[in-house]
């Protein structure tokens, strides 16, 4: 049954297992409403996770379902961003494809009309070793450091301004807008660079689809966008995790990266807009969509996930009142 959770300013928690949300409510009230659905649902795992996961087949079956609900939901210019982990083969050092089956689950549905407008790859060198049997244990593979991030939409054409995501310019890109010292003409790579490629400054550089969590290269900064907050998911002094410590609360172990959620909802979403996330977790969605003045509709199925994120919404730095509508 669904229920209600709490509410702010701009969104709402649900209690919910999300299919079932949807045809109680979304179906009906917010058809062809959504701006953006961003979510990073439970990973196809072999070892059984306490947030709840499938495996194999039933977790192809189970994503797959989704997309016609996706697309009903979406909005004719919104989009859709998946973050998802690999995958491998249960007692083998094999990758599985299952990762890759669930992206052509989404774009070759015959219930709805997808199709992945980009990917992006985000990295986190933090991530603990997985599979520990191959890569701790037996050492016979590589520590599997990033995850994908599935950009679909209904159109070609979704909405999206890269120009609300730039990055700041590098030292030598600074220098070669001052200097305007470079050598123009055709390079080996046959792009034929004219006087004016660097004349102007455009107040940054067009974000790339790499996403650092943590640099790469420790001689250099990372150079996230200049309006997106970053937080690794190793920060233990943000607002969530020092409040999960001080009320005794098991964080959840899956979050999502804030400056991820930040970017997408900076890059696709106008203010007020709706924003989704469908399988919630500690609702990083919601507290990012709050502080970006974006409406929101977060779903979770486990009631004290849902509960535990209410946390988050007593950061001082939100100036938007809670109201809890179920206690627990």
């Amino acid at each position: 049954m669904a229920t209600e959770i709490y509410q702010t300013q701009y969104g709402k928690l649900f209690g919910a297992n999300f299919n079932d949300l949807h045809l109680d409510l979304l179906k009906e009230k917010y058809q062809g409403k959504f701006n953006l659905i961003i979510t990073s649902p439970p990973f196809p795992l072999n070892n059984k996770k306490k947030y709840g996961n499938l495996k194999g087949e039933n977790y192809y079956q189970w994503f797959a379902d989704l997309a016609p609900i996706f697309y009903d939901l979406l909005a004719d210019d919104g989009s859709l961003v998946i973050e998802i982990g690999n995958s491998w083969e249960a007692n083998r050092p094999v990758q599985s494809l299952l990762h890759l089956e669930c992206l052509f689950s989404l774009v070759k549905n015959e219930d709805s009309d997808l199709r992945l407008i980009q990917e992006f790859i985000c990295y986190n060198p933090s991530r603990l070793p997985s599979p520990a049997q191959w890569v701790t244990v037996n050492r016979l593979r590589t520590v599997d450091s990033y995850t994908h991030v599935w950009w679909l939409a209904k159109s070609d054409f979704p909405k999206a301004d890269n120009s609300k995501v730039l990055r700041p310019y590098s030292k030598g890109m600074k220098k070669l807008i001052e200097t305007k010292q470079y050598n123009a003409g055709k390079r080996p790579s046959e792009h034929d660079i004219s006087l004016q490629t660097f004349a102007k400054d455009n107040g940054g550089s067009i974000a790339h689809n790499l996403i650092e969590l943590e640099s790469i290269d420790e001689s250099r900064d990372v150079r996230l966008p200049h309006n997106v907050l970053s937080f690794s998911n190793t920060s233990s002094n943000d607002h969530y995790s020092k409040q999960c410590r001080k009320n005794g609360i098991t964080p959840h172990p899956a979050r999502m990266p804030q400056g991820l959620v930040n970017f997408f909802i900076q890059f696709l979403t106008n203010e007020n807009d709706l924003i989704l996330d469908p399988f919630a977790g500690s609702n990083t969605t919601g507290y990012c969509a709050e502080k970006l003045n974006r409406q929101w509709i977060s779903v979770e199925a486990d009631k004290n996930y849902a509960y535990d994120s209410i946390v988050r919404f007593e950061d001082p730095s939100i100036d938007s009142k809670l109201e809890i509508i179920t206690p627990k």
